[in-house]
Protein backbone atom coordinates (compact mmCIF):
# COMPACT_ATOMS: atom_id res chain seq x y z
CA UNK A 1 0.00 0.00 0.00
CA UNK A 2 1.15 3.22 -1.02
CA UNK A 3 1.70 6.15 1.66
CA UNK A 4 0.37 9.72 0.55
CA UNK A 5 0.59 12.86 1.93
CA UNK A 6 -1.17 15.96 1.38
CA UNK A 7 0.63 19.56 0.53
CA UNK A 8 -1.21 22.51 1.75
CA UNK A 9 0.34 25.47 -0.08
CA UNK A 10 -1.09 28.47 -1.84
CA UNK A 11 2.15 28.28 -4.18
CA UNK A 12 1.95 25.96 -7.34
CA UNK A 13 5.71 25.79 -7.74
CA UNK A 14 6.14 24.58 -3.90
CA UNK A 15 3.51 22.06 -4.24
CA UNK A 16 4.75 20.67 -7.87
CA UNK A 17 8.23 20.64 -6.50
CA UNK A 18 7.67 19.04 -3.16
CA UNK A 19 4.86 16.44 -4.75
CA UNK A 20 7.70 15.80 -7.70
CA UNK A 21 10.14 14.72 -4.56
CA UNK A 22 7.51 12.83 -2.33
CA UNK A 23 6.38 11.02 -5.87
CA UNK A 24 10.14 10.21 -6.61
CA UNK A 25 10.36 8.63 -3.14
CA UNK A 26 7.21 6.12 -3.59
CA UNK A 27 4.41 8.67 -1.67
CA UNK A 28 1.19 9.11 -3.60
CA UNK A 29 0.91 13.05 -3.04
CA UNK A 30 -2.58 14.85 -2.79
CA UNK A 31 -2.22 19.00 -3.03
CA UNK A 32 -4.66 21.84 -1.74
CA UNK A 33 -4.40 25.52 -2.38
CA UNK A 34 -5.20 26.49 0.97
CA UNK A 35 -6.68 25.14 3.81
CA UNK A 36 -10.29 24.96 2.97
CA UNK A 37 -9.67 22.84 -0.34
CA UNK A 38 -7.51 20.58 2.43
CA UNK A 39 -10.41 20.39 5.00
CA UNK A 40 -12.88 19.82 2.05
CA UNK A 41 -10.72 16.94 0.57
CA UNK A 42 -10.55 15.67 4.52
CA UNK A 43 -13.70 15.50 4.74
CA UNK A 44 -15.07 13.57 1.66
CA UNK A 45 -12.83 10.77 2.82
CA UNK A 46 -9.07 11.75 2.00
CA UNK A 47 -6.86 10.73 4.98
CA UNK A 48 -2.94 10.78 4.57
CA UNK A 49 -0.81 9.71 6.37
CA UNK A 50 1.06 13.13 7.03
CA UNK A 51 -0.19 16.54 6.31
CA UNK A 52 2.48 18.88 5.00
CA UNK A 53 0.97 22.40 6.23
CA UNK A 54 1.80 26.37 4.78
CA UNK A 55 0.96 28.86 7.76
CA UNK A 56 0.99 31.95 5.51
CA UNK A 57 -2.07 31.41 2.25
CA UNK A 58 -5.00 33.69 1.56
CA UNK A 59 -8.57 32.23 2.03
CA UNK A 60 -8.27 30.18 5.03
CA UNK A 61 -4.60 30.29 5.78
CA UNK A 62 -2.49 27.14 8.11
CA UNK A 63 -3.57 28.46 11.71
CA UNK A 64 -6.90 28.44 10.85
CA UNK A 65 -6.62 24.62 9.22
CA UNK A 66 -4.66 23.47 12.20
CA UNK A 67 -7.50 24.69 14.46
CA UNK A 68 -10.26 23.46 12.62
CA UNK A 69 -8.01 19.84 12.08
CA UNK A 70 -7.80 19.91 15.58
CA UNK A 71 -11.76 20.39 16.53
CA UNK A 72 -12.53 17.85 14.37
CA UNK A 73 -12.05 13.95 15.92
CA UNK A 74 -12.03 12.50 12.70
CA UNK A 75 -8.55 14.71 11.09
CA UNK A 76 -7.21 15.49 14.95
CA UNK A 77 -5.11 12.71 15.13
CA UNK A 78 -3.25 13.34 11.11
CA UNK A 79 0.28 14.24 11.80
CA UNK A 80 1.12 18.00 10.43
CA UNK A 81 4.05 18.86 9.26
CA UNK A 82 4.06 23.09 9.44
CA UNK A 83 6.53 24.29 6.54
CA UNK A 84 6.99 28.36 6.69
CA UNK A 85 9.12 31.03 5.86
CA UNK A 86 7.38 33.11 8.33
CA UNK A 87 10.67 33.46 10.52
CA UNK A 88 8.75 32.28 13.91
CA UNK A 89 10.13 30.03 16.70
CA UNK A 90 8.95 26.77 16.54
CA UNK A 91 8.51 26.51 19.42
CA UNK A 92 5.83 29.26 19.11
CA UNK A 93 4.01 27.68 16.34
CA UNK A 94 3.78 24.54 18.95
CA UNK A 95 2.20 26.71 21.50
CA UNK A 96 -0.50 27.96 18.90
CA UNK A 97 -0.75 24.81 16.81
CA UNK A 98 0.12 21.95 19.18
CA UNK A 99 2.28 19.06 18.62
CA UNK A 100 3.62 19.88 14.61
CA UNK A 101 7.10 19.34 13.65
CA UNK A 102 8.59 22.74 11.71
CA UNK A 103 10.71 23.13 8.56
CA UNK A 104 11.77 26.20 7.27
CA UNK A 105 11.40 27.35 3.79
CA UNK A 106 13.84 26.89 1.76
CA UNK A 107 13.14 23.66 2.34
CA UNK A 108 16.47 21.10 2.51
CA UNK A 109 15.17 17.81 0.85
CA UNK A 110 17.26 15.67 1.96
CA UNK A 111 15.89 16.47 5.90
CA UNK A 112 12.13 17.07 5.00
CA UNK A 113 12.21 13.50 3.50
CA UNK A 114 13.81 11.75 6.77
CA UNK A 115 10.93 13.46 8.68
CA UNK A 116 8.49 12.22 6.18
CA UNK A 117 9.84 9.28 6.28
CA UNK A 118 9.60 9.11 10.18
CA UNK A 119 6.24 10.26 10.54
CA UNK A 120 4.62 9.01 7.60
CA UNK A 121 5.90 5.34 6.98
CA UNK A 122 3.77 2.48 8.67
CA UNK A 123 5.59 0.29 11.16
CA UNK A 124 6.81 -2.68 9.78
CA UNK A 125 4.70 -5.68 10.47
CA UNK A 126 5.94 -7.83 13.47
CA UNK A 127 5.73 -11.70 12.72
CA UNK A 128 4.37 -13.50 15.44
CA UNK A 129 5.89 -16.93 16.63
Amino acid sequence: MTTSVLIVDDDTDVRQALSELLQDEGYRVEGAADGRDALAKLRQGLRPALILLDLMMPGMNGWDFRQAQLEDPELRELPVVVVTASGRNPDDIRTQLGPVEVVAKPIQPTDLLELVERLARPEPLRQTA
